[in-house]
């Protein structure tokens, strides 16, 4: 065997090795997740343990759209609101009750991708600096007509049906629901990540306008990225709602939370599978901290100023950052790629993700 064939059996080692802990550290986290409510069943962890998790769902939902794409959406809220809503009006006017409300969790699903598909065939027309203007303007439509309509209870918002459910192990069922919603999103971040429709987004990320001289249609595959991210959206603003209790026009659209959202995922590392989940397990235990043992106006300065310092100091992400210096701790200096490979003739014309797409 000769010294290049050796060096790049050493190289494919080492990456098995990578996917073997990356596989068995998931595994383990998983674990950790499902004990959790058994190890600390207080009421306060788990409560921290049920936001934490509908914020890993909503991020990772939001990264499968923005992350991928490029597109910074500012107006996932309406999405996240909107789901709360679908679900407090359909449990009134059914006259739904107890446990039978989480029957109709799907709807606020079905309702966020409704509302995706006109909103992002107006705002995906336009390119990604006025995309964000477009995102914000719907987002203030949508908290004025939960102000003013009748149906949404006005400023007095919808109270959530009462589920007959123990004090002391009331957040339980509610961690595990967002546990599930939470897996589920981050699964389907993953397969898209690595599937030819997730070559595609990356390739608009990279250069829109050579993707689709390359054949792949743009528009439509933005529109399903949106679509998907708002049925997510839309499916955990409910169960939001349901362990809130009541939805009010400024919680069930609150600008805060498109910007904690967005924060999550570049604190993380922007268009990562674990980059939006490392940001929420963050950003929102750290805001309840916050919230609960300091003055209201603090967190909020904390979090923007987090979001500079992470924009400054880490533009990339913790994971990206951290997964980059790790490498370099490994290889020690060492090319990572064998010069034999490096050496290789290659085809410059145009991006990986770009030439994979076109396929």
């Amino acid at each position: 065997m000769s010294e290049d064939q050796r060096t790049s059996l050493t190289v494919l080692r080492r990456l098995g090795g990578l996917t073997g802990l990356r596989l068995a550290g998931v595994v383990v986290l998983l674990a950790l997740a499902l004990v959790f409510p058994v190890v600390d069943p207080s009421p306060v962890a788990t409560n921290y343990g049920v936001y934490a998790l509908i914020f890993v769902a909503v991020a990772s939902a939001w990264n499968i759209f923005s992350g991928f794409s490029g597109y910074i959406s500012l107006g996932h809220a309406v999405f996240f609101g909107s789901g709360a809503y679908t679900l407090g009006i359909t449990a009134r006017d059914w006259h739904v009750t107890g446990i039978g409300v989480f029957a109709l969790l799907p709807l606020s699903a079905v309702a966020g991708a409704l509302i995706a598909v006109p909103f992002g065939l107006i705002a995906l027309r336009v390119r990604r600096h006025t995309f964000i203007v477009i995102t914000i303007a719907v987002f203030f439509i949508f908290q004025l007509m939960a102000y003013n309509f009748s149906f949404t209870g006005g400023s007095a918002g919808l109270d959530a049906p009462f589920l007959p459910w123990g004090a002391q192990t009331y957040n339980n069922p509610f961690y595990y629901i967002a546990l599930a919603c939470a897996v589920g999103a981050i699964t389907l971040a993953w397969l898209i990540r690595r599937s030819r429709f997730g070559l595609q987004l990356r390739a608009i990320r990279d250069d829109e306008d050579r993707a689709s001289g390359l054949g792949v249609h743009a528009m439509r595959v933005k529109l399903t990225a949106f679509v998907l991210s708002g049925a997510i959206t839309g499916l955990v603003g409910a169960v939001w709602f349901f362990y809130l209790t009541q939805v009010q026009p400024p919680s069930g659209f609150d600008p805060l939370f498109d910007l904690s959202v967005v924060l999550m995922a570049f604190l993380g590392g922007l268009g990562t599978v674990s980059g939006p989940v490392l940001g929420a397990l963050i950003i929102e235990p750290g805001q309840l901290y916050l919230t609960a043992n300091t003055n209201g106006y603090i967190s909020e300065i904390l979090l923007g100023s987090l979001f500079l310092v992470a924009v400054l100091l880490v533009p990339r992400g913790i994971i990206p950052t951290g997964g980059e210096y790790i490498r370099r701790l490994t290889t020690r200096g060492r090319a990572a790629i064998p010069a034999a490979a490096s050496a290789a003739p290659q085809a410059p014309t145009e991006p990986a993700p770009v030439r994979e797409a076109q396929r």
